[in-house]
This record gives C-alpha cells, structure tokens and sequence, in this order.
C-alpha cells in the first residue's frame, strides 16, 4: 500500500493537524516508511513465540477472581463527614 499526497493530507485534516501544502510529501513519504517497517515486522515467524510480560523472566502474581466487600466498611466510613446505617449519608437532592 502506497500512501499518496491527497491520502496524507485527509490523514492530517483527520488528526486536526495543519500541514502546509509544501511538507504534504514529506508527511506521506514518512507514511509509506512507517508502512513498509509494518509490512517487515508481519513478516517475521513468530510461532511458537510466548509473549513476554518483561525482558527478565517473571512471574505474574495470581488470585482468585472472587467478589468482596473488602472488609474494611469501618475504616472506609470513618472518613465519611455523615454516615449512617452502614453507608454514606448525604444530603437530599430531590424533593
């Protein structure tokens, strides 16, 4: 895919940016750069490759996925300048 100078320039009117008539081709020369080092990262093999959460070898910390209240709706209410019942207070709004 070849970006031209009419598809730079609805890229930029796209992105909000102005770019005088006299940079549209250096703006789809570096469009057509950004394109071909894609086109070379699609062609590299990478299967069998495990996607990597760091350059060094860890391990993600796991849990269980399990809803809670936290247990901790004292010390939460605490901060609360009105709470009653077990919730925020707060002043009405609607008649």
């Amino acid at each position: 895919m070849s970006i031209d100078i009419e598809t730079a320039r609805r890229v930029a009117k796209l992105a909000r940016i102005k770019v005088e008539d006299d940079h549209l081709p250096d703006l789809a020369q570096e469009f057509n750069n950004i394109l071909g080092f894609i086109e070379q990262l699609n062609e590299v093999d990478v299967e069998g490759v495990e996607p990597m959460t760091s350059v060094t070898p860890m391990r993600l910390k796991r849990r269980t996925d399990e809803v809670t209240d936290g247990g901790m709706q004292d010390r939460i209410l605490a901060n609360a300048p009105d709470a009653r019942e077990g919730f925020f207070a707060v002043p009405k709004v609607v008649e």
